[in-house]
């Protein structure tokens, strides 16, 4: 069973690497959220690892990036770092 801590730990660093994509793209909270059609409270909360999200909420962003999905995970998160009973 995956426990909370490395939950939260993805998503923290999910949302980071959206805040990385929307920084280089020189996109506001604002105009992102109506490239993505998602409340711009919501990219605030996604970015900050506050807000877990669907499959098509990935969809979303990516358009709203005019990015591929696959770009929005290239990021390190190595999960043999967690103890195995924390997994």
């Amino acid at each position: 069973m995956m426990t909370d801590k490395i939950k939260k730990d993805f998503l923290t660093l999910f949302g980071e690497r959206i805040k990385e994509l929307r920084t280089i793209k020189n996109l506001s909270y604002r105009k992102f959220a109506q490239n993505c059609d998602i409340d711009y409270s919501d990219i605030s909360k996604i970015e900050k690892g506050k807000k877990d999200i669907q499959l098509t909420t990935m969809l979303q962003l990516a358009t709203g990036l005019d990015l591929s999905i696959k770009e929005l995970f290239d990021f390190e998160f190595d999960l043999a770092s967690y103890r195995i009973d924390d997994i």
